[in-house]
């Protein structure tokens, strides 16, 4: 580490520090309706409200700001499949704050196990053990429910936060096969800052605008799981992909810091 880095790290990590105290901050704060809404499947939309200002702390007490672009609004009538590629801790508080509308996460057990948060994620997120058939199938059978209550879902079709290097990691294909399964549309979401200013590595990042791009929606009805499903996944991964490539390489060119 340099000496500009050195001087630097105690910044970082005090800026880190704070990001783990607004997060129990915001709990402790809204504990008791958390608690509350998170027991019965009605209630979700309440515990959504509270998860978002929650989200929305955060983001804003960091010293981040959101510059949403859509190209397509959605219908409040209609459920959706959420497809942001995924490069910080940053991207389901943003995807969480951007959305007035409650959306059901499916995601890794593992995270289950993170003291305070994963009680919460026990009984909101559709967790996901990807070696178990059995634990796919109750997926699909768990957001048959969750959909019929007129919620959206969110899926991180890299099924993982890639290295520092990597543009997109290749898509799983958990997302498309539930959205055609259920006839639901694709929304495609590039989030361009969150891994730059908000990096995985403590020494890294700092406060910015966050821009995300809502893609057109894709649509899914009359899709084949056999025949379409592929199309689909490779469809939406080099939509974000040349999105995401073209941004990198625009930052270079212009020597941008935003």
């Amino acid at each position: 580490m340099n000496s500009v880095k050195l001087m630097k790290a105690p910044l970082f990590l005090i800026w880190r520090l704070w990001f783990g105290i607004l997060i129990l901050f915001s709990i402790l704060l809204f504990f008791p309706f958390l608690l509350l809404f998170s027991f019965k499947e009605e209630h979700y939309h309440l515990f959504w409200k509270f998860a978002r200002m929650l989200s929305i702390i955060l983001i804003y007490g960091m010293g981040f700001r959101l510059n949403f672009k859509a190209n397509e609004n959605i219908d409040p009538n209609k459920s959706y499949m959420y497809c942001p590629n995924h490069g910080s801790l940053l991207d389901p508080f943003v995807l969480i704050a951007l959305s007035k509308k409650p959306i059901v996460f499916v995601g890794k057990k593992e995270l289950a196990k993170i003291p305070v948060f994963g009680f919460f994620y026990k009984r909101t997120v559709i967790m996901v053990d990807r070696s178990s058939f059995r634990s796919r199938k109750r997926v699909f059978e768990m957001a048959k429910e969750r959909l019929q209550n007129g919620v959206s879902m969110a899926i991180f079709p890299e099924g993982l936060v890639p290295s520092e290097d990597v543009v997109l990691a290749p898509f799983k294909k958990g997302a498309f096969s539930l959205a055609i399964e259920f006839g639901i549309p694709i929304i495609p979401q590039v989030y361009y800052d969150c891994k730059r200013f908000f990096s995985w590595d403590v020494f890294k990042g700092r406060p910015g605008v966050l821009r995300v791009q809502q893609h057109h929606f894709i649509e899914t009805k009359g899709l084949s799981l056999t025949k379409d499903m592929e199309v689909l996944k490779n469809k939406t991964f080099n939509l974000i992909y040349k999105d995401l490539e073209k941004d990198v390489k625009y930052m270079k060119d212009t020597n941008r810091k935003r």
